[in-house]
This record gives C-alpha cells, sequence and structure tokens, in this order.
C-alpha cells in the first residue's frame, strides 16, 4: 500500500529521496517498536523471562546502532544546513543515550533511558520549525504524541512491571505446572491484573500513532494535502483513524496466534489454572480394559 501511495503520487524522486526515506524508515521503525512491545504484553513475557535480559537491554541496543547509523547518514553535500544538523546531533543522542542504557540494564535490570530518550526525541521533533505551516503542526503532534509513549513507558517501567523475574529452569511437574496448565495462578486474570494490563497497551499504540505520522510528515505529501485546503487537526485525526486499524490489525493477528493451531487447546478450556486436555471432534481413546489379576494353580487346587 505505501508503494502504490508513492507511485500513484509521484514521490521521493530526484532531491526527495533521501527525505523520504529517513520518514519511512525511522516511521516504520516507531511501528515495529509498538508491534513488539504489543507482542511482548500480549503472548511474549514467558520469552523475555527465559532470555534473562529486560525489555531496555534490549531496545537500548537498538537505539545504539540506529544512532550510529544516523549520525554519519543525514548529513550529505558540503554546507550544513539546520536539519542536517539536527538530525546528526539526534544520532548521536541516540548512540550515547543507548549506551548508557545498555549498561543499567544489564543483569535484568530494568531502566528508564530508553523511555527518556523517546522523550527528548520526541521535543526535538515538536520544534522542528518546517516550512508550511501544516507541516509544522504536523511534526509538532507527532513530538507530543512520542512524547507521551515515553512517558507513559515509564510508569509502566517504575510502577507497573518494574522487574520481569528470569526462568533459570523448567517449572516443576506438578498439577500447577504442565504444558496444559491453563494458568498459573486463578486470580491472574482480575482486578489490578486487569487494570494494569489495559494501561499496558497505551505505549504501544502511542508508538504505532507516532509512526504513522511521520511517515506522513514528508514535504511531498504535506503540498499536496495543503494544496487540497486540509488543515492539520483532519489530516491528524485520519492518521490517527489509520493508527487504530493497524493497532487493532496487530492484536488481533497475535489474538489469532494465541488461540489457533497449536496453541487452540489450551485456550479452548480456560479454567483459571485447572488442567485440561481438549480432545479431539472426532476421535475419543478407547479406555483401557481392566487388568485381571494373575490366576496361579496351586497344590491347594
Amino acid at each position: 500500500m505505501l508503494f502504490g501511495a508513492i507511485s500513484f503520487g509521484g514521490y521521493c524522486r530526484g532531491d526527495n529521496l533521501g527525505q523520504c526515506l529517513a520518514h519511512y524508515i525511522m516511521g516504520t521503525g516507531f511501528i515495529a517498536y509498538g508491534v513488539i512491545l504489543a507482542i511482548m504484553l500480549l503472548v511474549g513475557e514467558a520469552w523475555v523471562r527465559r532470555s534473562g535480559r529486560s525489555p531496555e537491554w534490549w531496545d537500548s541496543w537498538v537505539i545504539l546502532l540506529w544512532g550510529i547509523v544516523n549520525t554519519f547518514t543525514e548529513h550529505r553535500g558540503s554546507g550544513w544546513s539546520v536539519k542536517d544538523m539536527q538530525h546528526t546531533v539526534l544520532g548521536i543522542l541516540w548512540w550515547a543515550g543507548g549506551l548508557l542504557g545498555v549498561i543499567l540494564a544489564r543483569n535484568n535490570q530494568r531502566t528508564i533511558v530508553p523511555s527518556v530518550i523517546i522523550i527528548i526525541t520526541g521535543w526535538a521533533f515538536s520544534e522542528h520549525a518546517q516550512a508550511l505551516m501544516i507541516s509544522t503542526r504536523v511534526h509538532a503532534i507527532f513530538g507530543y504524541t512520542l512524547m507521551l509513549a515515553g512517558i507513559a513507558r515509564i510508569i509502566e517501567v517504575s510502577f507497573i512491571t518494574p522487574k520481569f523475574t528470569p526462568i533459570t529452569e523448567p517449572p516443576a511437574a506438578d498439577d500447577n505446572h504442565s504444558e496444559h496448565t491453563l494458568a498459573d495462578s486463578p486470580s491472574s486474570a482480575t482486578g489490578l491484573y486487569q487494570a494494569v494490563r489495559a494501561f499496558r497497551h497505551l505505549p504501544p499504540f502511542l508508538l504505532v500513532s507516532a509512526g504513522v505520522q511521520f511517515m506522513s510528515a514528508t514535504d511531498e505529501e504535506l503540498r499536496f494535502v495543503n494544496g487540497q485546503g486540509m488543515d492539520h487537526v483532519t489530516y491528524i485525526l485520519i492518521m490517527f483513524s489509520i493508527a487504530f486499524i493497524i493497532y487493532a490489525l496487530v492484536v488481533g493477528l497475535i489474538r489469532l496466534y494465541a488461540t489457533s493451531g497449536r496453541n487452540a487447546p489450551a485456550s479452548s478450556a480456560n479454567e483459571g489454572g485447572i488442567e485440561l486436555t481438549a480432545t479431539s471432534k472426532w476421535y475419543s481413546r478407547v479406555p483401557d480394559a481392566d487388568v485381571e489379576g494373575e490366576h496361579i494353580i496351586g497344590e491347594d487346587e
């Protein structure tokens, strides 16, 4: 769909290619970040525990490596424009902050450094002056959305899930832990747990929204929108609507994975920690025959 829109509009040609690559790659990165957070929230926490690394350790490495790439790819030509300086310094911010995050997140420790980097990045883009007023406003809303995502992530890391206890060995083979146990505790799906889980959807959704907004903020796109007489409020509302659709699709696909195929038996017998095994619709095992005791012929007979 993206490539179709680019081809239809004749975008990203000539001198505009660099800006398109920057917006689309970074916007896709924010969307991917949100999708990964959603996967970890819904089906991936067991993997995080087995890895023995906090999510921020992985986040910091990605930010560090992307910052190195961004530092040396944003300036082209001989003269330094204001945008070149801002983007290059953002790259330095990312690898410097990512390095600190890697150090602080070692030994399965959670850290707010990646969230702080997201907030600072959002602030920088919210102050990113553009040639058109609509472009300035769209970049500002993108920055505010990114800042909200960082703040929500700090709340999650600091107060909601401050630590993922690593799984160092397989769980004990008893009636409470096996491949057919549906839940670790019967109360895990009620009360405070559900409230916490609801809030944890906020950071990934805001990251997806920020990614969609940044991908829609190239000069060519906004010149077209401005020429159609559309204001920034309408345009941003359209982008948020697209973000809702994308996040709904992501959550729906994750839910489909968790409730179908090899995961179907565990999800179809949801009895709150009771160990059940679903039987096939077309097959049922024949019960074992009763074993009679052996009769030995002896001298008494």
